[in-house]
């Protein structure tokens, strides 16, 4: 980059298909997860098999992520994002055109894996592309545009198959794709790979023990935990509470619109000065957690204030998070630290749901609920005490 591009954001047009990026992939996975149980009979002839087509998109962004990551640092992040977007296009065509249940096993495990390449890959292209005064506002607005993905895959989505069946949702996809793919190949540039000191395993893994990544790491599979709980299981207590359809979307979509605004205003909070990233993310961490004890009172006051309150919490969390990854990470191992990064997410994304289910199963789902608080205000805490000691 040049002197002047490192003083400088980049131009809106080189990071709108970012952003695109990011809202393609929370699309696509929300957007299939939410619909392949009541929409494809033909396909998914079990809850075993539902289980199955989930884990097989979640199980290769797990594994595949950090390898795409280093991959993006090697060669660059720009053929590796563009890769991943042709690679999702052409596995979501796949079952648009066979429309049979093996391909849809095929497709989902080419969408997760094409997702693993080009989610990482964009987040790096956000960091080398702005610089660190800009990294708030930057990350703010990948997070926002990821968020409506999240929001809009399930409705839309659903909309998609009911007009047309599963098919036509992955046809949407493919053209989303493969636009998407096309317009970062005219608009993203070309970041050349930078030099990089020879790092054996060791090194790595000093570099991913350090309090400097792992803090923001765990912050992020925290966040990401804590809206895939309030997602999954604030419907649950509405409808416990008498709730109905309704009104137990409206709660998921009041979670889901507060965590894509706090994004963006957080965001530039941390480029202006008034907020720090560990400020924000203990702030953060603490509101998610008084949004879960919100979610044991009865009622839907209790559902509807816990929803924006976990919305706030992860919203305030993720821009911070991400910014801080990026200043901590020598620019030349940006690929591998957000892949790293992402596999906390993903691991945050199954397991907070896995830890409530199994609380719930035990007890109640208030205790459920009450457990992941404790676990989010613990992190609040230890955060607030290496503040005070000084530590990193």
């Amino acid at each position: 980059m040049t002197a002047t591009a490192a003083s400088q954001a980049a131009p809106a047009r080189q990071m709108w298909p970012l952003y695109a990026a990011g809202f393609t992939t929370a699309f696509g996975a929300h957007g299939i997860a939410a619909n392949l149980g009541g929409f494809s009979g033909d396909a998914v002839t079990s809850l075993m098999v539902l289980g199955g087509l989930l884990a097989l998109y979640d199980g290769a962004e797990v594994l595949l992520k950090p390898v795409f990551g280093t991959l993006a640092d090697r060669i660059g992040a720009r053929p590796v994002l563009l890769g991943g977007l042709v690679a999702f296009a052409a596995a979501s065509a796949v079952y648009a055109i066979a429309d049979s249940p093996g391909w849809l096993w095929a497709a989902r495990l080419g969408q997760g894996a094409a997702a693993s390449a080009f989610s990482p890959s964009a987040s790096a292209l956000v960091a080398r592309l702005n610089p660190a005064a800009k990294h708030g506002r930057a990350f703010g607005s990948y997070g926002f545009y990821k968020s409506i993905g999240y929001t809009l895959g399930p409705l839309l989505g659903g909309v998609l198959v009911w007009a047309g069946g599963l098919r036509l949702l992955f046809v949407v996809l493919a053209v989303l794709g493969a636009a998407v793919a096309a317009w970062a190949a005219l608009a993203v540039p070309a970041l050349p790979p930078l030099p990089k000191t020879r790092q054996t395993v060791l090194d790595l893994a000093r570099r991913l023990a350090d309090p400097a990544f792992l803090g923001p790491t765990g912050a992020l599979a925290a966040a990401t935990a804590a809206l895939s709980v309030g997602v999954d299981f604030l419907p649950v207590s509405g409808r416990a509470a008498g709730l109905g359809t309704v009104a137990t979307g409206a709660a998921v979509s009041v979670l889901a619109a507060c965590a894509a605004l706090v994004q963006p205003r957080a965001g530039r909070a941390l480029d202006d000065g008034r907020l720090t990233t560990r400020t924000g993310i203990t702030a953060g961490l603490l509101t998610a957690a008084v949004g879960f004890a919100c979610a044991m009172f009865p009622g839907p006051v209790g559902v509807l204030t816990s929803a924006a309150l976990i919305g706030i919490g992860t919203g305030l969390i993720t821009p911070l998070g991400f910014a801080a990854l990026a200043a901590s990470t020598p620019t030349e191992r940006l690929g591998q630290t957000m892949g790293a990064a992402e596999l906390g997410r993903e691991l945050g994304d199954a397991g907070g749901p896995l830890l409530v289910a199994a609380v719930a199963t035990l007890t109640t789902l208030t205790h459920g609920y009450a457990t992941l608080a404790v676990l989010l205000a613990a992190g609040a805490t230890l955060g607030l005490v290496h503040r005070r000691s000084g530590t990193a």
